[in-house]
Order: structure tokens, then sequence, then C-alpha cells
């Protein structure tokens, strides 16, 4: 499975079967957190058969059975929050490209002494859940136009248009969609951010910037005035 592909099969799952991650798995995530770890300077960390985190909570449509984890943490930084959506977006496209289903997870779970580390000049950004789903999950229908979060007209390079369409399909909390990707001459994209009062427009900004990115094709711009 591609990376284009694994995001457009991708949607977020709340609900998981009651099965471990198996060994083959859990050893491809691991590698791939590491790398990723070191490409972005974070401390993502997998937990494993860990129940209590997420006992009891209803969020935006309840879980279950999550007994797996990962937990994005990292050094605090003005860049932290955009890392952790680039970097979390294309771990969670990798656990989907081996057949695994996650889901973006902000504030509704609890924080687990001992089930990972953080250190004194670290925080906690994100949860992600991961597992088998019991189903693929579901996408929301409510999507902005590409005109809403760029400056996309019929005269923008193909690849352009491609790399809208493609950060439209990315998670974002409550699904707001709270990102603009601005086209200027001579192959650069200006990446920026809105406000809102549910936060988390950072992290949105990193995931829709990695799904720009697949969608564009990496070789044809450059970001200018990046925030990771």
């Amino acid at each position: 499975m591609t990376e284009l592909e694994a995001l457009q099969s991708r949607h977020s799952v709340r609900k998981y079967q009651d099965r471990p991650l198996d060994a083959i798995a859990v050893d491809a995530l691991q590698k791939e957190i590491a790398k990723l770890n070191k490409e972005g300077n974070l401390n993502m960390q997998l937990v494993l058969n860990e129940r209590k985190a997420f006992k009891g909570f209803l969020s935006y449509g309840s879980f279950s059975n999550v007994s797996n984890y990962v937990m994005i943490v990292g050094k605090k930084s003005d860049s932290l929050e955009y890392r952790a959506g680039y970097y979390g977006e294309k771990f969670v496209l990798f656990a989907q490209s081996i057949g695994l289903n996650t889901c973006f997870v902000g504030l509704t779970y609890k924080k687990i002494d001992g089930a990972f580390e953080v250190g004194s000049d670290e925080k906690v950004v994100l949860c992600v859940a991961i597992g088998y789903g019991e189903a693929d999950g579901y996408r929301s229908h409510k999507i902005k136009r590409p005109d809403q979060v760029s400056n996309l007209t019929p005269a923008s390079p193909e690849w352009f248009k491609k790399g809208v369409e493609a950060a439209l399909l990315a998670p974002t909390a409550i699904n707001q969609q709270k990102f603009y990707f601005e086209y200027i001459p001579e192959d650069k994209v200006k990446p920026g951010k809105g406000t809102s009062l549910a936060g988390y427009t950072k992290i949105d900004l990193g995931i829709a910037m990695y799904n720009f990115e697949i969608g564009a094709g990496r070789e044809n711009f450059q970001w200018i005035d990046s925030p990771l």
C-alpha cells in the first residue's frame, strides 16, 4: 500500500476487536516509531495491553476495547505541536499500510502512571489509539471546499490542487479544518492556521501538511515559513 492509498483508505476508528497486536506488527511499529522519533526529535512511545487509559471515557464517539496506544511526547518547544501532528500522521498512515486502524485522541483518555515516560523538559501532546478495528471506521462528510482552505484557482498547478485535496482528507479536531495553504509562484507553498476555541490548530496543521506533501508530491514544491 502506498502512502496515498493509505491516506485515502484510512478512517478514524474508535471500536476495536478484543485482541492483542501480533508480534510482527509490534516489531514493525517499534521500528517505525524509532525512525520517526529520530526524524522528528520526538519521544513517541508504544503502550501495549493497557486497558485503564480509555476505561469509562466517552468523547466524540465512544471508544471500546482500546488496549494499545501511542503517546506522542516531546521536548517543549514552539514547534512541538506541529511536529506531533506531522509525524503522528506519518505514523498512523504507516499503521494503516500494515493493516491496523487508528484514531487521534486529544483529551478523552487517562494518563496512566508507569505506562510511559515523560521527562522534566517534555510534555504529552497527543495519543493515538491503535489496533484491529471492528470495522474500517468512518470519515465525516463535512469537508470544506478547496477554495476555503487555499488560494487554489483554475490556473494553479495540478500538483497544488492534488495537495489541497489530500489535505482536506486529514483528520482534525472536531473536523474543524482550520488550516490554509497559499500557492506562491515558482513552486512554493506557505502553510498557515486559523484560530479555534477548540484548540489543536497547530497539531491539525502538522497533520494537514503531511497529507499535502503526499498529494502534491514532495519533489514538486518547497515549503516557505514552515513551522516544523
